[in-house]
């Protein structure tokens, strides 16, 4: 008999316990999403809508171009869907672009609201 062997007793041996289904993450809801909505303005541009889309979302040319015809087509545009504080934040940045400088007639940045994505 070898050393474990006297050391073990009938019926003994190793106890592997039953495994643990993964646990769920806590069940939070969701993070609400905001939509930054641009409001069409007859003081702005293609170019500097085009520019303003380009400069501060970083989207393509080609993106920024069908954004701008959708705003001047129906009043309005969603630039983005996002958290809160980011829609706040990228709202704000519209606001603070400055105006048209190629429209005489333009007083400053365009409008851009946030509203809560369905």
């Amino acid at each position: 008999m070898d050393e474990q062997s006297a050391h073990e007793e009938p019926g003994e041996g190793v106890v592997v316990a039953p495994k643990k289904a993964p646990q769920k993450e806590r069940d939070r809801p969701p993070i609400p999403k905001y939509n930054v909505v641009l409001w069409d303005s007859d003081e702005h541009t293609y170019e500097y809508v085009i520019l303003m889309l380009r400069e501060l979302f970083g989207y393509t040319t080609e993106k920024c171009f069908k954004m701008a015809e959708t705003v001047d087509q129906k009043g309005k545009v969603v630039v983005i869907t996002t958290t809160k504080e980011h829609a706040e934040l990228k709202r704000d940045q519209i606001h603070a672009y400055g105006k048209d400088e190629h429209m005489k007639n333009c007083k400053g940045s365009m409008t851009a609201t946030i509203e809560e994505a369905n």
